[in-house]
C-alpha cells in the first residue's frame, strides 16, 4: 500500500489506502467507456480506460470509424500506486466538472489517429441496477455502471484528415462501471463449465434533439431476466429522469447475430409508452475495444508501456467471428428522430430469439 493524492479526499471505504480495493477477486476493475457520432452517423468513435488493481494493469483504447475502416490506437502498461492518474500511453482521461464534463486526449502517436476532446452532459447520470450474476456458487458479475448522455466539443485528426465536433450535432454517451466481472484471461481453477455459453446482452442509449434514453436488457438462455433497465430524460437545463418498463422485438440479419431492426418500448408508470424504431446502419466491433481480443483483452499483460494499432475493413469481418458489436443506428419515436447505437452479445440459446446453439445464424 501507499499514500497518493487520493488519499487526500474523503471517499475512503475501508481502512486501506486507495491503492488497495476492497476484495482480492484478480477480476476487479474501474473503467470509462464513451463514444460519440457525426450528425449523419457516418463517423463514429469509441474511447475506453481501464484499471485493475489486482492484476497491477491499465490499458486505453481510442478506436473510430470512417469510410468503412475502423481504425484503433491502444495502449497498456504496468498500473501504479496513483489511481487518479488516468493516462496510458497517447490517451488521457480527465474530469474536468464531475457528472458534467470530462476530457478525452489522444497524444500524435505512430498510428495517424488524435484527439482532442470533451464531453459535455446532455442529462442527468443514470445509476442502472446494480448487476450480480452468479456461476454455480461464485459470483462472476458483482458491479455498478452509470451511464449519461452527452455532446462533444473539440477535434479528431486521422491520417491529417480533421474533424471539429460541437456539442449540438455530435451527441454520444459515456458510462462508468466498477467492480468485478471477467476480464483479463480466463480463471484456469476448478471444473469447466456444463452448460454450453450463454450470454445476451442488449444496451442502447439514443439521443434525440428533446430527448434521451437508455435501454438495457439481459437474460438468460429461456429468457428470464437477470437484469433490465429503461430510463427517459429530457435534456438540460431542465434535466429529468423518468424510469420505464422494457420491452424488445428484435429482427436479426439472417446468417448472423447482427440486428436486421429492432424496436424498443419504455413503459413509465404514469404516461404513454414510448416505442422507438431502431434502423442499424454499420457495426463498430468492441474489439476495437479490448473487448474479447485475444492478445489485447482488458486486463491483460503485453508489457510494462506499449503502444500498438490496428485497423479493421469492416466489409470484410465475419459477423459471427465478432458477436460483440455496438451498431450505429438511426431510431424514431413518433416524429422524433434521433442516433445511438444498439450494443448486443448474443451468444449460446436464447428461446425468445429462436437460437438454440452456441452460434447459430438467423435463418
Amino acid at each position: 500500500m501507499a499514500i497518493t493524492p487520493a488519499d487526500d479526499y474523503l471517499i475512503h471505504q475501508t481502512p486501506c489506502t486507495i491503492d488497495r480495493v476492497f476484495t482480492s477477486d484478480r477480476n476487479f476493475y474501474d473503467r470509462y467507456f464513451f463514444n460519440g457520432y457525426s450528425p449523419d452517423a457516418s463517423v463514429y468513435f469509441g474511447v475506453a480506460m481501464g484499471q485493475y488493481p489486482n492484476l497491477g494493469i491499465t490499458d486505453a483504447a481510442f478506436s473510430i470509424v470512417v469510410d468503412g475502416r475502423q481504425r484503433v490506437v491502444r495502449a497498456s502498461k504496468r498500473l501504479g500506486p496513483d489511481r487518479m492518474a488516468a493516462a496510458v500511453g497517447p490517451i488521457a482521461v480527465e474530469v474536468l466538472r464531475p457528472l458534467h464534463d470530462l476530457r478525452v486526449t489522444v497524444a500524435p502517436n505512430p498510428y495517424g489517429i488524435e484527439a482532442d476532446l470533451v464531453f459535455h452532459a446532455r442529462s442527468l447520470p443514470v445509476e442502472e441496477p446494480h448487476f450480480f450474476r452468479m456461476a454455480g456458487n461464485v459470483p462472476v458479475m458483482d458491479y455498478t455502471r452509470m451511464t449519461q448522455h452527452g455532446g462533444w466539443s473539440g477535434t479528431i485528426r486521422v491520417d491529417g484528415r480533421e474533424f471539429t465536433l460541437d456539442p449540438a450535432t455530435w451527441w454520444g454517451s459515456r458510462d462508468h462501471s466498477w467492480g468485478i466481472r471477467p476480464v483479463g484471461g480466463r480463471d484456469p481453477r476448478g471444473a469447466p463449465p456444463k452448460q454450453v455459453p450463454q450470454f445476451f446482452w442488449n444496451w442502447a442509449p439514443l439521443n434525440f434533439p428533446d430527448l434521451c434514453t437508455l435501454y438495457t436488457v439481459s437474460e438468460s438462455a429461456d429468457g428470464t431476466r437477470w437484469h433490465q433497465s429503461g430510463v427517459i430524460l429530457t435534456p438540460y437545463p431542465d434535466a429529468t429522469l423518468t424510469e420505464a418498463a422494457v420491452d424488445y422485438r428484435l429482427t436479426f440479419k439472417s446468417g448472423t447475430r447482427w440486428l436486421q431492426s429492432a424496436v424498443i418500448t419504455l413503459a413509465p408508470a404514469n404516461g404513454e409508452p414510448l416505442e422507438i424504431a431502431v434502423e442499424p446502419l454499420y457495426p463498430f466491433l468492441m474489439k476495437g475495444l479490448g473487448y474479447g481480443e485475444p492478445t489485447w483483452g482488458h486486463g491483460m499483460w503485453v508489457g510494462e508501456d506499449v503502444v500498438d494499432g490496428t485497423e479493421y475493413i469492416l466489409s470484410q469481418e465475419q459477423p459471427l467471428q465478432n458477436l460483440h458489436v455496438q451498431q450505429v443506428s438511426r431510431v424514431r419515436a413518433g416524429s422524433r428522430e434521433g442516433l445511438g447505437v444498439f450494443e448486443l452479445i448474443v451468444l449460446g440459446p436464447h428461446a425468445p430469439t429462436g437460437f438454440k446453439d452456441l452460434l447459430d445464424p438467423a435463418p
